[in-house]
């Protein structure tokens, strides 16, 4: 054997296998690269949840904006009573804004309305800022920039629920019979329920009326795919992520948004005013800073994995307790809604109402069928005050129920 003609082919075969591994390893370095770019333009927050505040500074009590109360006063823990992680937004001048308390990046602009199944198909190859990791938000994350500062008047457009100096909020086009408040986004969260009589939803929040509900997939009347916008979200993908942890003393704490849960509601029901009174006076497991919570820390622990329907409980996780109630057509077994501190201004009265959570399901009568119209996670509104005489009543297009004597489950600060 000529053994200096093999060590020649040795030595050339071993070149150009260096030269092969080399190409490979710089077109992998490179991918590993711009991977590593867009993960170092996430900001990562202390707490990997951390709920931003609802922008409220204004004070109010059934019907009017008043001075601020002070303790022991009458309306006092309302939402501007405690001032929780305010918004700060930075325009990155490339069509996407970051939310340095989230860790989210957000698009801008959010084009034009498509169906549920064109923008699961769009997110694929979507292409913003020269990032390519976009997702559809969770709608924990897509409420993570809602503001109560908004305010409409019916079907028309007010004050945007969302900060218009950073964010692009379509409002609905009238001249093809849309009302101003049809500018509502879309999440990825599919109710795991049925609305109206038995019809797919989607759960989204509506920057121009201030409202969380699940909207009808396909249109009831033709069946044809619904259409919403979408703003599309990266970064942080465990925003919207419980951490809960039972502290054996009737408390549950949230590792993740850093707040601590009072385990049993309150097992009666009140008005706006009581409610607010009812918090602030709670001692629970050595604690008296507890408070009612503003629509944004209450939302954050709805369990949208669970419904009445599809799992027989309420949708929060089973760590707690909801008081079972009789709804408003004698139905047993089902469960209410729980006040929030914060107002929603609406209509020609703006200052009557606040927010509320349904964590059993929301309903609403049609046609004198009580049906569950919004879905169990919804967020609506209810007036502050009235007579057990003239409430519940049904108001409103899908003849949502109003209560205005809800549960209350109250939050503090864990640490």
């Amino acid at each position: 054997m000529n053994f200096n003609y093999l060590k020649t082919a040795i030595c050339i075969f071993v070149i150009f296998s260096m030269y092969a591994c080399g190409d490979d390893s710089e077109s992998s370095g490179d991918e590993e690269q711009d991977q590593e770019e867009q993960v170092d333009d996430i900001i990562i927050p202390e707490l990997p949840y951390t709920i931003v505040d609802t922008n409220v500074s204004d004070f109010y009590d059934s019907e009017s904006i008043i001075t601020a109360p002070n303790e022991d006063d009458d309306f006092y823990g309302q939402d501007a009573t405690y001032n929780g992680n305010q918004a700060s937004y930075t325009d990155n001048g490339d069509g996407t804004v970051t939310d340095n308390v989230t860790g989210l990046m957000w698009q801008q602009d959010m084009g034009d309305k498509m169906s549920y199944a064109d923008a699961l198909a769009l997110i694929d190859d979507f292409n913003l800022g020269e990032y390519t990791d976009w997702r559809i938000p969770t709608i924990k994350e897509l409420y993570s920039l809602a503001q109560f500062t908004g305010r409409c008047y019916g079907d028309d457009a007010v004050d945007m629920f969302i900060d218009v100096d950073y964010f692009d909020q379509p409002i609905g086009d009238e001249s093809i019979g849309e009302r101003e408040i049809d500018g509502q986004t879309w999440s990825v969260t599919e109710y795991v329920g049925e609305i109206m009589t038995g019809n797919e939803a989607i759960f989204g929040y509506n920057f121009v009326d201030g409202r969380l509900k699940g909207y009808p997939k396909y249109k009831v009347a033709t069946g044809a795919e619904n259409t919403m916008y979408f703003r599309m979200v990266r970064g942080n993908t465990s925003y919207g992520v419980n951490d809960f942890i039972e502290n054996g003393d009737g408390t549950i704490t949230d590792n993740a948004t850093g707040l601590m849960w009072q385990q049993v509601d309150s097992g009666e029901t009140y008005d706006w005013e009581h409610a607010l009174a009812y918090a602030e006076s709670l001692r629970l497991a050595d604690h008296s800073d507890w408070r009612m919570p503003n629509a944004k820390e209450l939302q954050s622990i709805v369990d949208y994995t669970r419904s009445p329907q599809t799992t027989d409980s309420p949708a929060i996780d089973v760590l707690f307790t909801c008081t079972e109630i009789t709804d408003y057509a004698g139905n047993a077994g089902q469960y209410g809604y729980y006040w929030t501190s914060s107002p929603l201004q609406d209509g020609p009265t703006p200052y009557t109402d606040a927010v509320y959570f349904c964590f059993g399901e929301a309903k609403g009568l049609i046609s004198d069928v009580l049906l569950d119209v919004h879905g169990a996670g919804a967020q609506r509104n209810d007036p502050k005050a009235g007579s057990t005489e003239d409430y519940p009543d049904s108001f409103g297009p899908q003849g949502d129920i109003r209560k205005v004597y809800n549960f209350v489950r109250c939050v503090r600060d864990a640490n």
